[in-house]
């Protein structure tokens, strides 16, 4: 009995001293992190950078946001590939890939409107 209680009482003082050292290190490091003059504050002698302008932006939005359609319907459609070669005739697995290529084209299509949604945003806004 008294060497269950000895081990619970080593624990309970382990994992006290590993949350005091979490919160040191997390300390220490913010302390770090803070005593550190910034690259912001220094006075390089050198312009800012201006602000791109409107049709600049859309055109940097309208590549992001391509590529981020491109890439996840990509992911849909390696993941219905996957479901439909696991799925081994079960009916639900089936209707799980079909679900993952229909995501998939729509992602797609989403990819190849995206220009022409941000055209039309561009015109509303007077870009």
């Amino acid at each position: 009995m008294f060497r269950v209680l000895a081990h619970a009482r080593a624990l309970i003082h382990c994992l006290s001293l590993r949350r005091v050292g979490r919160v040191a290190a997390v300390t220490g490091s913010a302390l770090l992190f803070l005593s550190v003059p910034t690259a912001a504050n220094a006075d390089t002698g050198v312009p800012a950078l201006a602000v791109n302008s409107l049709p600049v932006v859309i055109a940097n939005l309208r590549l992001w946001l391509v590529g981020i359609l491109a890439a996840l319907a990509t992911l849909f459609l390696v993941l219905a590939g996957v479901y439909w070669a696991t799925a081994g005739g079960d009916p639900a697995q089936v209707d799980r890939a079909r679900g993952a290529l229909r995501n998939a084209l729509i992602g797609y299509g989403l990819a190849v409107l995206a220009p022409v949604l941000l055209e039309v945003v561009q015109g509303i806004v007077g870009g």
